[in-house]
């Protein structure tokens, strides 16, 4: 896939070898369907290829009819509407494996990808929003206004990403069990405390913030080859038990699929209520 024919994603690229990655669906809060996850897969791809580009970050777009920052959304989860996929090529459809539900595919593209990825976290990130940065992203810079929620047990299911295995190992399995059990709300200061992100800025200082670093990694500020050979030192001895994390995870999630307690979670969600789950 060429990112010019980018539906939900927006990829630029500076002359200094920035590339900015901007979710784009900010109606929807740039929840992110199989077909978006399928595009940021050929954004990371494109970068990768391209001898040019040598930093990623990766934001969301800002609703154009709201003007609080407070309000504002990186992305709210996964977009779970029937008609996600209208539009979409036969092709396409064919390419994506809508079985990969923890998306393996992305996640070990992501990881492997020994160019340094950044996140600004512009507003909210749930579920899939925060997950992907967790598997994706280097360093995370949040806006002041950003909260993170693992919704997913309340919902019948389980986290995806690789999650399971690297948000116990960046806070320990308490704090991990015990954010993915209830699905709190988490403020960007505490993601701070815990660290799970690297820096709460202002909102009006986040972008700023993440081109300042992003220049900070790449000539003539920093030795590139050095960074990225240091990244594949980091993250290839987790490869194999990534990959493990992220088979378990897609077969819990389909497993999952089929359970009393995720229709009642889906029939309860439709009927604004709360779920009265039977544990089967």
């Amino acid at each position: 896939m060429r990112i010019e024919e980018f539906k939900e994603i927006v990829y630029g690229k500076e002359d200094s070898g920035i590339v900015t990655v901007t979710l784009n669906i900010p109606k929807r809060k740039n929840a992110i369907s199989p077909y978006t996850l399928y595009e940021l897969f050929w954004a990371v791809d494109a970068m990768e290829k391209d001898e040019t580009a040598r930093v990623m970050i990766l934001t969301g777009a800002k609703d154009p009819d709201n003007d609080d920052p407070a309000k504002e959304a990186f992305c709210s989860g996964g977009y779970f509407n029937p008609n996600a996929m209208a539009g979409v090529s036969d092709e396409i459809k064919a390419d994506i494996d809508m079985t990969d539900i923890a998306q393996a595919r992305l996640t070990l593209k992501m990881w492997q990808c020994d160019k340094p990825i950044i996140a600004a976290v512009n507003g909210l990130f749930i579920g899939g929003g925060f997950t992907m940065c967790l598997a994706g992203c280097d360093l995370i810079y949040c806006s002041e206004h950003a909260w993170a929620q693992l919704p997913f047990i309340g919902l019948g299911i389980i986290p995806e990403l690789a999650s399971s295995y690297l948000l116990p190992r960046l806070i320990g399995f308490q704090r991990a069990k015990e954010i993915m059990f209830f699905g709190d709300r988490i403020p960007a200061k505490k993601l701070f405390e815990m660290g799970i992100v690297n820096k709460v800025l202002p909102h009006d200082q986040l972008l700023a913030h993440a081109r300042d670093m992003a220049l900070r990694l790449i000539p003539p500020k920093a030795a590139g080859y050095a960074v990225r050979t240091a990244k594949r030192t980091l993250h290839q001895p987790l490869f194999d038990a990534i990959a493990t994390a992220l088979n378990l995870e897609n077969k819990g999630l389909n497993d999952c699929f089929k359970t009393t307690d995720f229709m009642e979670a889906l029939t309860a969600r439709v009927e604004k209520r709360p779920p009265a789950f039977q544990g089967k």
